[in-house]
């Protein structure tokens, strides 16, 4: 079950990166996230609340301001970062597997991260 949790980073992250359209795009892209990875809703906020999440919502905020509408931007992003895969350099400096999806990857990472820290 995909529970969508609030930010708790109004100001960084993806929410703080989207700005005016950070309540609509929030749950769209918390849905794709979750959906795409199958990890849980707790690891799906943790790296949207990351550095990562700010790097996500550029990638959305450039799909917009190529014309995209707000769901086809997100779906474009979680695509894209399914499409690539975690490289070897990558994978030693962050401890990620080699060769799984970035989103998966990252997505994970952030959320034994914040595990880690409560």
């Amino acid at each position: 079950m995909n529970t969508i949790l609030p930010t708790e980073n109004q100001d960084w992250g993806f929410w703080g990166t989207m700005r005016e359209h950070a309540a609509s795009a929030w749950p769209t892209a918390f849905t794709a996230i979750h959906n795409a990875t199958s990890t849980d809703s707790a690891s799906v906020r943790a790296f949207l609340d990351s550095r990562y999440g700010r790097h996500f919502a550029d990638g959305v905020n450039g799909q917009m301001h190529h014309g995209a509408s707000l769901a086809d931007a997100i779906a474009k992003t979680t695509a894209e970062w399914m499409g690539w895969r975690i490289t070897q350099r990558t994978s030693r400096e962050t401890g990620i597997p080699a060769g799984l999806p970035y989103l998966t990857g990252f997505v994970i990472n952030e959320g034994i991260a914040a595990e880690a820290q409560d």
